[in-house]
């Protein structure tokens, strides 16, 4: 952090009554879906400059997007599908040292130097994978991309950690080379 802001964190109390880790706090009780919305919040409602509200959104929201929380959000309630994430995240991690694993609010992005790959718990009940072939001919488990659209070429569906077999490894590893 840079000095300016370790400044304002240190002067918060002082300024506005409470520390960040308290307003961190207020902010968890309440649901956002902009950040605007945050920031007119405890303007309006506890009488924080704007500043200061900014900062306080801000840094709360980085919090809560740390990439371990972004996966814990999308499995909350899909919890029967973390074998099948991480039987993917094992084979992938093989495949060499320059992978990038992305962790958004509700997929996974797999990246060499472009995305190969893409996670995501679809359903309850079946996570898809999604996977950039281009040309690769598709069948009735290699099916086309259906809801990511450009993203990927590949769409197969996961219901189970042992559909994570040789021919899905084959698949995802074409995927991995061909991103160079």
């Amino acid at each position: 952090m840079d000095k300016a802001l370790l400044t304002m964190i240190d002067n918060m109390p002082e300024k506005t009554g409470k520390s960040l880790n308290e307003w961190k706090s207020v902010l968890k009780s309440k649901s956002f879906t902009k950040h605007s919305e945050g920031v007119n919040f405890l303007k309006k409602e506890h009488g924080v400059t704007h500043g200061f509200a900014n900062t306080i959104v801000t840094l709360s929201k980085e919090e809560s997007s740390s990439p371990a929380n972004l996966v814990e959000q999308q499995y909350k309630g899909k919890e029967s599908l973390i074998p099948i994430y991480n039987a993917l995240l094992k084979v992938i991690r093989r495949f060499g040292n320059d992978i990038t694993i992305t962790p958004k609010k509700t997929t996974v992005s797999l990246i060499r130097k472009r995305q190969f790959a893409l996670i995501n718990p679809a359903t309850k009940t079946r996570i898809d994978l999604g996977l950039k072939i281009k040309d690769k001919p598709k069948n009735d488990r290699l099916e086309s991309s259906g809801p990511f659209g450009t993203m990927c070429t590949h769409r197969v569906q996961l219901t189970d950690a042992a559909q994570v077999d040789n021919e899905l490894i084959g698949w995802l590893k074409e995927a991995y080379e061909k991103a160079n």
